[in-house]
């Protein structure tokens, strides 16, 4: 049973140990993704899929997601991008809501309350 008045902004999402990430000199991070599962490995075998698939974050998923260590709360992630990016992230928390709730649906992050 979810808890009345619980806050989605005072969450504190981490990244899941079991990806692996890189980040060039620009800071935009690339995501690599193991493709995993008998389906995976008929489609690596017959139609040529990788077994790796990399995803690319634009600037401002990659400057969230370098800071998604467990201890910051969306608030206060929502307030670094402010600074980093100003008005260009408008949106702010519903971007922000949105994309962690993504990163969550795909198992990338774990929401810690």
């Amino acid at each position: 049973m979810k808890k009345t008045g619980e806050n989605y902004l005072e969450r504190r999402p981490k990244r899941s140990d079991k990806l692996s990430w890189t980040a060039d000199e620009a800071g935009i991070v690339t995501l690599a993704i193991e493709n995993k599962g008998l389906m995976n490995r008929i489609a690596q075998k017959f139609f040529k899929k990788p077994k790796i698939s990399y995803i690319h974050l634009d600037e401002l998923g990659s400057f969230l997601w370098q800071r998604l260590d467990g201890t910051k709360t969306l608030l206060d992630l929502g307030k670094e991008v402010e600074e980093q990016f100003g008005d260009k992230a408008n949106p702010l928390y519903e971007r922000l809501a949105k994309y962690v709730q993504i990163l969550d649906s795909y198992h990338f992050i774990v929401l810690d309350k």
